[in-house]
């Protein structure tokens, strides 16, 4: 759905940025790609996270990962693309839902991703984008009791502090802002950073006299 409305991206994120056309379009490129990455983690990250762990002990240990829950982004103010399926796409492909901030000072390739996200089969509720000023939506859901994750990428550093301080007050987990370079290929952190582990242990060895195992 992206790549059918790649002219379109080119055109708002050349606005959005002040961009030639060609860098812009290098840009939306680039952002597909992101998709696709983070698109190959969703089947393996439990994998690469997870997993049995040695125990001294009759007992079998697994540990696996799960989603936080409802994240809330703020997307980077000066990447009004890229930027912002660059942090999106960690929550979505990890299992969370996504509340979004859009850029306060570009919104509009934000909100033209909404509508390639309500056509692409992603259910309902999953990602929701909000667009406005970024301190005053991001103070309710910093102090929000069901919203689990806070990634404050997109805050300054005297609103992250504050969000930061608003978040404490219902044990939400928060993600600092610190300087990311959206082109290079990403790591594994921004999905790990909403995940959860579960462990689970299992007793093994024979069970009465039927010599049933776990």
């Amino acid at each position: 759905m992206l790549e059918g409305r790649r002219d379109q991206f080119t055109r708002e994120v050349a606005d959005a940025e002040g961009l030639s056309k060609s860098k812009a379009a290098a840009v939306v490129d680039a952002t597909i790609d992101r998709w696709v990455w983070y698109a190959g983690w969703t089947d393996k990250i439990a994998q690469v996270v997870g997993g049995g762990n040695p125990v001294a002990g009759p007992f079998f240990n697994l540990s696996s990962p799960e989603p936080t829950g409802v994240v809330a982004v703020l997307a980077p103010q000066e990447s009004s693309f890229l930027g912002l399926v660059s942090v999106l796409a960690p929550v979505v492909a990890t299992g969370n839902t996504a509340i979004v901030v859009a850029s306060e000072k570009s919104p509009l390739p934000a909100l033209s991703l909404a509508e390639v996200l309500a056509t692409s089969d992603v259910p309902g509720g999953v990602v929701n984008v909000l667009s406005g000023r970024t301190a005053e939506i991001a103070t309710p859901l910093a102090s929000h009791q069901d919203v689990n994750a806070i990634d404050l990428v997109g805050a300054d550093e005297v609103l992250a502090k504050e969000l930061e301080i608003a978040a404490a007050d219902n044990l939400k987990r928060v993600l600092r802002p610190q300087p990311v370079d959206y082109a290079e290929t990403p790591g594994t952190d921004r999905m790990t950073a909403f995940l959860e582990t579960k462990t689970v242990w299992h007793p093994t060895g024979s069970l009465g006299a039927s010599g049933s195992s776990y």
